[in-house]
Formats: structure tokens, C-alpha cells, sequence
């Protein structure tokens, strides 16, 4: 018979046990550690943490954005300035509501067609949580919140104001833009294709972000300038797009714009109120001569070889003479009456100055468009309400661009 010495079995057990916990607790150390340092502080921002946590997880939602440049730093430059913000507008009880929030984050989603849901269905797959979300749109709602409350009673756009900005011949709005664009074609083949990149590009703020998507996809002549044009005056844009543009902010860009066989973007770079006014034109003549082959290389050589035999669009009548007529559209019509892509190369251009950006027939046909001239209105009314808007976004945007680097210039940041 086998005695056993319970004492010695329990003490072996005893024995088991710690070795067990011991390497269980040695194994789990680094796993703590980890989990701990993700959850440390990295910024300080006066009173407020932002932990490495929200870096990566900021970090990864601007990866998913597809946001141009180095999206760690930029989450990080984000998550100081939407600190700064929520602290200003809760330092004067300003507290977006969760209805608003939903709101906000409803109209986040609906800029790439996805639902609140859908939104962040796809988020969670990406590794971005809800409250991820929630937070980037709190933020920005706070602040156009803050800044209205703070800084709309200051901006008083008086008659006066809107008659400097108008020629005393009663000649236009006053308002000049800086814009740069981008024109992507997109052939029924490519539509899906280009309507997601046009998307991913609506989201950009940066210039250069900007430029470098302009030089790599647009189809305009302002390609070989990173799709930046001159000053334009708002009237000389079509009627359609003047309150969009007015709408941003410097460094924004407008959700896609559907075109005839191409996709628009554009940026707004500055806004400038100018003091004669700018005239507005009762007719817009234009010459468009149609040539075979769409985009190709043999399209663009025929267009380079025309451009370089014309001066006026008096011209094509010879280029176009013993072929088809419809081979030349010549005519001059009303601002309102011009298709949108045509008006938007004509308000680029001089008298004599052609563009080869657009297509017909699906793209299989290039158009060679040319500016022949326009004809100013005699006597016209000024559309006040829109000088009014664009002379408040101006000066709201220069407030709230001082007031946040006040703000970060005032405040106490301390990077771990």
C-alpha cells in the first residue's frame, strides 16, 4: 500500500501554483505595460490629456479619409486645435447638443453617399470607433457655433459697404476669388472610378495637397500650375457656382461638380472684396469646333495644330470650311443659358484664348472651345443679398483663423 504524505502534496501544490501565477503575471507585464502607455497622456493642452490612444485612432480616421500628408502628425495637430476649441466654446457654455451632433454626423456621411450608419460600419472595420467620430464632429461644431456667437454680431455688412463694392455705374458685385481647380474627365467606363477619387479629393484643406492631386489628375490647361488660376471676378463664374464659393473657407474645397462627361473641383485659395466692382454681361459668345477622337493623342495634336493656325474665332469659319457643319458651333447666349462646363472654361478665359479640357460623345469627341467675347449688361441689378454673404464669410473667416491662433498662442501645450 502507497502512504501519502498530504503535507508534501500540498506543498507541492502550493509551489505549482505560485510558478503559475508568477510566469502568467510575468507573461501579461508587457501586454499591461502596452495597454497603459496607449492610454497615457501625450499632449497636454492647458488642463486637457489627449492620450496616444486618440493619436492612433485619429491617425488611422484620416488613413480612411484618405487626408493627404503625414496623418500622424496632422491627427495630432488636429487633436490640439479641437481641444482648444471645445475648451473656448465650453468656457462660455456652448455645448452642441447630440442631436446636433447626429445632425453633423449625418451630413458627414452624406459627403461620400454612406449613412450615419453605413459611415460608421465602415469606420469600425477600419479600426475607428463611433466615439472617434462623434468627437471629430463635436469639435467643429462647437466651434462655428463659438465663432457665430462670438463674432457675428461684429460683422455688419452696411449699405454702404455693398455700395463701395459696387462701380457707380451699378457694374457688378465686388467680390474677386482665388480659386485653383481640378477637371477630371470621366467617360461613362470611368464615372465610378473618378466620382470616388472626386470624393476623396473634396475632403483635402491643404493648398499643396491641392496642387499635387490638380497636377496628377486634371484634364485643364491649368494642370502645368498645379490647377491654379488668376483672380476672377464672381460675376464672371456661372450664377450656380457663386454661393458655393462663397460658402468656403480659404483652403476648402467644394463637394464634386458634375459636368458632361467630366467631374469639377475646385479650391478656394482667397476671397477679396474689390472696390470698382466687377461687370456682369447680358451675352457670351463662343465658338466650340468638334474633333474626332476625343482625349487621344492623335485628338490633342489636330487641336494643337488648329490653335496655332487661329487668333479670333473668325478663324474656324476657314478650319471648318468643306466639312459637315456641325463640325462649328458659333453664337452668343445668355450667361444662364451657357452649359455649366462650357460656362466654367469661358469665365477663365480672354477674347482670342481657347481650351481643349472638355468632351462630347461619351469622350469620344474633343472640343475645341474658344472665347469670341462678351457683352456687358447696360443697366443691371446688383444681386446684394450674395455681395452681403460673400463680405460676411470674408471677414467671419479672418475672426475665427485670429481668434484660434490666439487661442494656441495663449494656451499651455506640453508634448510628452
Amino acid at each position: 500500500m502507497v502512504h501519502t504524505d498530504f503535507s508534501i502534496t500540498r506543498r507541492m501544490k502550493s509551489g505549482f501554483v505560485a510558478l503559475t501565477c508568477a510566469a502568467l503575471l510575468a507573461l501579461s507585464a508587457p501586454q499591461v505595460a502596452n495597454a497603459q502607455s496607449m492610454f497615457a497622456t501625450a499632449i497636454k493642452v492647458n488642463d486637457s490629456s489627449i492620450t496616444n490612444f486618440e493619436i492612433a485612432e485619429r491617425t488611422r480616421f484620416l488613413g480612411l479619409l484618405r487626408a493627404p500628408g503625414d496623418h500622424k502628425n496632422l491627427a495630432r495637430e488636429q487633436l490640439i486645435e479641437d481641444r482648444l476649441k471645445l475648451g473656448a466654446a465650453r468656457s462660455v457654455g456652448i455645448v452642441p447638443s447630440s442631436e446636433e451632433i447626429e445632425a453633423g454626423m449625418d451630413e458627414f456621411a452624406g459627403r461620400v453617399n454612406l449613412t450615419r450608419a453605413e459611415f460608421i460600419q465602415a469606420l469600425n472595420a477600419g479600426g475607428v470607433s463611433e466615439d472617434a467620430f462623434r468627437a471629430f464632429v463635436q469639435s467643429g461644431l462647437a466651434w462655428r457655433q463659438l465663432v457665430q456667437a462670438k463674432f457675428a454680431s461684429r460683422i455688419n455688412v452696411s449699405e454702404d459697404d455693398i455700395d463701395r463694392s459696387v462701380a457707380s455705374s451699378g457694374s457688378g458685385a465686388g467680390i474677386r476669388v482665388l480659386l485653383s481647380e481640378i477637371i477630371m474627365p470621366a467617360p461613362p467606363p470611368q464615372a465610378a472610378a473618378v466620382q470616388e477619387r472626386a470624393e476623396r479629393i473634396s475632403q483635402i484643406t491643404s493648398v499643396s495637397a491641392f496642387a499635387a492631386e490638380a497636377r496628377r489628375y486634371s484634364a485643364s490647361a491649368s494642370k502645368a500650375r498645379s490647377g491654379r488660376l488668376e483672380w476672377l471676378p464672381i460675376t464672371q463664374l456661372p450664377a450656380p457656382l457663386r454661393p458655393i464659393l462663397l460658402g468656403l473657407a480659404p483652403g476648402e474645397v467644394t463637394a464634386p461638380i458634375p459636368l458632361q462627361n467630366a467631374v469639377a473641383l475646385f479650391q478656394l485659395r482667397d476671397i477679396e472684396e474689390t472696390q470698382g466692382g466687377d461687370p456682369k454681361y447680358a451675352a457670351i459668345e463662343y465658338a466650340a469646333y468638334y474633333i474626332a477622337g476625343g482625349r487621344t493623342e492623335a485628338g490633342l495634336a489636330t487641336a494643337r495644330k488648329i490653335e496655332s493656325r487661329i487668333d479670333r474665332c473668325d478663324d474656324l469659319y476657314g478650319i471648318a470650311k468643306g466639312q459637315d457643319p456641325s463640325v462649328l458651333d458659333r453664337g452668343a447666349k445668355a450667361p444662364a443659358d451657357i452649359p455649366a462646363d462650357i460656362a466654367i472654361e469661358l469665365a477663365k478665359m480672354d477674347p482670342g484664348e481657347t481650351s481643349t479640357t472638355l468632351t462630347r460623345a461619351n469622350g469620344q469627341t474633343l472640343v475645341l472651345l474658344m472665347l469670341c467675347g462678351r457683352t456687358p449688361e447696360l443697366e443691371e441689378e446688383v444681386d446684394r443679398a450674395e455681395l452681403s454673404l460673400g463680405l460676411q464669410n470674408q471677414r467671419l473667416a479672418s475672426y475665427s483663423n485670429g481668434y484660434l491662433e490666439q487661442l494656441r498662442a495663449d494656451a499651455r501645450i506640453v508634448e510628452k
